[in-house]
Parts: structure tokens; sequence; C-alpha cells
């Protein structure tokens, strides 16, 4: 897309427009979706003059006003679904994963939640015939969890009329299954995954602003960022703000961190797909005494909320906790060698 003009805007000049550019506020639609104390801080402007650019913005964009539920109807067709290829689990998410929203998938340790997030980060760069979205994937491993070779596996994993469609799209000869064209294979799909290592919560945070560089930059790209992973959302907050005193600030990080995430996917049309950590509720007495950690802050912000929980050997149980226009209900499927299956 053609990049916008930041100094038609009023009160930016050349200099102010390098600030806007250098903290990421690179359009007319990321500027008007900004908040003037956030772009204050961020590209050190007053917050007045950032006001009045944020307003600027706004008209220029054609941005915040009410539009007919026809309009929303009609753009939500732009959105993608990303399929599991376990027909169960995507009838129970009315597809797959939607892109402009945000899936949070908890459950404990074991469940196969890393699991999910790498066969999304393959899942995702198929054809949209084959279930896919056709782009790349951002990974943020907050636990060390990304795996290459789990890649590998998955990908040999996938039926093979699916993986002759990706050698012949990737211009790769040589025969299904054979070692040295499954390795070509699994290096071009590495190659359209970005993972980057969270050391801590600010470095986290400080990733997904990354990450929104990294989505402009491949906006026109034959493979635009279509998903983005966070493993774990909550580990970081959770080690380093202990006890009911930084509870306050921990949510609050969270909460901006959440917004940072949800305004990617608005603005490149990405699905954002995190994982959670659970803790078990004493006052339970009936039932699963199982909750995702986050509190309300997440459990409002997520779009669709998912809950894996083991079952007999390698099955697993899918529930869908909430969702905004789908019933709850529970799938099964199977974490194997090859990736996930269904039952």
């Amino acid at each position: 897309m053609p990049q916008d003009d930041l100094e038609s805007l009023p009160g930016v000049g050349p200099a102010t427009a390098d600030k806007l550019t250098g903290a990421g506020f690179e359009s007319y639609q990321s500027i008007a979706v900004a908040s003037p104390g956030e772009m204050s801080n961020t590209a050190d402007v007053g917050e007045s003059t950032a006001a009045d650019i944020i307003n600027a913005a706004r008209d220029a964009a054609d941005i915040g006003g009410f539009e007919t539920g026809s309009t929303v109807l009609e753009r939500r067709e732009e959105i993608g679904k990303l399929s599991w290829l376990i027909p169960e689990v995507d009838d129970l998410l009315g597809g797959g994963i939607e892109t402009q929203s945000i899936t949070e998938v908890y459950g404990e340790f074991g469940a196969g939640k890393s699991q999910v997030t790498h066969q999304m980060a393959v899942n995702v760069q198929l054809p949209p015939e084959y279930g896919g979205l056709g782009g790349g994937c951002i990974f943020i491993d907050s636990e060390d969890t990304f795996r290459p070779e789990r890649i590998d596996d998955m990908i040999r994993g996938l039926d093979d009329e699916i993986i002759e469609e990706m050698l012949q799209r990737r211009e790769i000869e040589g025969t299904p299954g054979d070692d040295e064209t499954m390795g070509a294979l699994l290096d071009s799909f590495l190659e359209h995954i970005h993972v980057a290592k969270a050391f801590n919560s600010n470095h986290q945070i400080l990733l997904a602003e990354k990450a929104k560089e990294l989505a402009q930059e491949n906006e026109d790209a034959e493979y635009p960022i279509r998903l983005l992973c966070v493993d774990s959302l909550t580990a970081h907050f959770r080690a380093e703000y202990v006890g009911r005193g930084e509870l306050a600030e921990r949510q609050q990080k969270l909460n901006k961190h959440l917004h940072d995430l949800m305004r990617i996917g608005d603005l490149y049309n990405t699905s954002v797909l995190v994982t959670n950590q659970v803790a078990s509720n004493p006052d339970s007495y009936f039932g699963d005494p199982t909750q995702p950690i986050g509190g309300n802050i997440l459990g409002h912000t997520s779009t669709f909320r998912m809950y894996l929980r083991k079952s007999k050997g390698n099955k697993r149980i899918v529930r869908l906790v909430d969702a905004p226009n789908l019933a709850d209900g529970e799938a099964v499927m199977r974490v194997q060698d090859e990736g996930l299956k269904p039952e």
C-alpha cells in the first residue's frame, strides 16, 4: 500500500514525521487509533500536539465514526479463517482461527498448547484452498518452546496432496518423502516463521512493537504476516509480579500488551494466537478447578477462549469456553509425532 504523507497533517513537519515513523506511526490509520498519551511518550511530541495530529489523522483515514450493520457485515467478509485441519475443531470455531481477533488457548502443563502454536505456524503458510492463509508467522517465545524440529515433524505429517502442492508452489524439485526434498521444504517454511525469544515482560512488550514493524514491512510481500503467536502470554508477568501488592501494575501492563497485539491483528488482518498458563482455584468444590491466569483483563480482551485438557493417551479435549458468536462445545483431537490429528 502507498505510504501516507504524514507531513500533510497539521503540525507535522519533517522532524515530527521522522519521530512518528521511528515510533511506528507510519500511516494515518496507525495514528488514528493511538491515544495522545501513548504518542507523546513514544514519539516525543507534546500531548496537545499529539491530540491535534490524531484528530487530523482520523479525518484523513475516515475512521472513528458510526457505520451500519450491513457495512460491518461486508467488512467481516474480509476476515480469514485459519484451519486446524481437524474438522471437529474447525466446526467448533466456525471454520478456524479468525484474523483480526485474539484467540487464547489455555491449559495445564503438557496439554498441548505449544503444539497448537507450532501447527498453526505451519498451517498459516498453506494456500486458502487447503485451510491456510498464504502468509507468514511471527512467534514470540517466552518459555523457550519453539523447536524447528517440531515444524519438520508437522510438515512431514501433512497430507501428500498438500506436500506436493507446496513443493510445486515453492519450486522445489524432488520426491515427497525424500529427506533432501523435505529438508528443502522445511527451510522454505522456516524462512517465513520469524522467531524472537522474550527474556522478561518488558522485552515481550517491546517485541510486540517490533512485530508491528515486521508486519508493516511484509504487508505487500508474497507471504504477509497472517499469524502472531505468543507462547506463553502470561509466563513472565506471572513470575515478575508476585503478590496482591503488584497485581494492579501487572494487569495494567498486560492490558496494554494485549491491546498492542490486538492492534496488529486489526491493522494487518492477522490472527493473534496466545497461550496461557493456569492455576487451581482453591474455592472450587465441584467441577474442574482449573482457571486461566490473567483475570478479567485477559478474559474480556480475548475474542475466543479455548481450554485444552488431557485425556487418555495422546487424546486432548478442546473446549470452546467463550466466543461472541459461537456456542460453547467440545471436540477431541490427538497430539501425535506428525502433529495435531483428528481423533
